[in-house]
């Protein structure tokens, strides 16, 4: 029939704004890279990972600014604007943060006066105002290395025992408690020390003390058996700074016999002959 040609014809050739399975494949498959890029941009995990960068960002120049401002305040007039040093301070240039916060933490710097002697005391600045002058210093002159040491929590106790021995006893004795060393040099006590400022000391080498190079597993060691020491037991009673039997005995002995002659004394005044 003719009407029924005409119908196949238009069938077979497509009917106009008819899409074609092939173009719906195709928009569909756009639709779905589409939607996926859209969940990975705009996830709130994503976006609160942003957020956190962002404020961490923040914080670390405003940690810098402020360093900048507490540099000024307590470090410039001896060490110079720059680090640079001057008659009344040392160059900070290279130093590295190990040696900054080391001498933050023990006190000695800052300085209550220009030319004077800096010596062990309670810390004059907080721990947020050291870390802000040692990230500025860092940044600006001091450079990163030698880093502040990350101490393992273990060490072979054994290994540590020869190290102080052998490189820390004769200055800071055998129990640690310290003691003069002469030229009016004093080895401070290190019963109030901990791991990481015992590590940096050994790193820098403050004053007189020199700096010694130890592998990680030997300062890990070395720094274990110092804080063994800050609570190991005294069987024998009072450890009298852990000098040992024969001290200790000396000393028992003269106190014994001093108080036996003041007795034997006071009996016989009582009970003349």
């Amino acid at each position: 029939m003719p009407g029924s040609g005409r119908h196949e014809r238009g069938r077979d050739e497509g009917e106009p704004g008819r899409m074609t399975p092939l173009l719906r494949a195709v928009i569909g498959l756009s639709t779905l890279v589409v939607l996926a890029l859209a969940a990975v941009l705009f996830l709130p995990g994503r976006g609160a990972v942003h957020g956190q960068e962002a404020q961490e960002g923040a914080g670390q120049v405003q940690q810098l600014e402020s360093g900048a401002q507490l540099y000024v305040q307590n470090c410039a007039s001896c060490h110079g604007s720059n680090g640079e040093g001057g008659p009344n301070g040392p160059s900070l240039v290279g130093v590295g943060p190990a040696n900054l916060d080391f001498q933050m933490w023990t006190g000695r710097m800052p300085l209550a006066a220009p030319n004077e002697p800096g010596y062990r005391q309670e810390p004059t600045l907080t721990e947020a105002q050291r870390n802000a002058i040692t990230a500025y210093a860092v940044q600006n002159f001091a450079g990163p290395q030698p880093a502040i040491p990350q101490v393992a929590s273990s060490g072979d106790l054994r290994l540590g025992w020869e190290l102080y021995v052998n490189n820390c006893a004769a200055c800071h004795g055998p129990s640690g408690a310290g003691g003069a060393i002469g030229a009016g040099n004093v080895a401070p006590p290190l019963n109030a020390v901990d791991a990481v400022r015992m590590a940096e000391a050994t790193i820098v080498g403050p004053g007189t003390m020199p700096a010694f190079l130890f592998p990680p597993d030997q300062l890990a060691a070395l720094t274990a058996y110092v804080t063994f020491l800050q609570t190991a037991p005294s069987p024998g009673g009072i450890s009298l700074a852990g000098v040992g039997p024969v001290p200790e005995g000396f000393i028992a002995g003269i106190l014994g016999l001093g108080g036996l002659v003041v007795v034997a004394r006071w009996v016989g005044r009582r009970h003349p002959s």
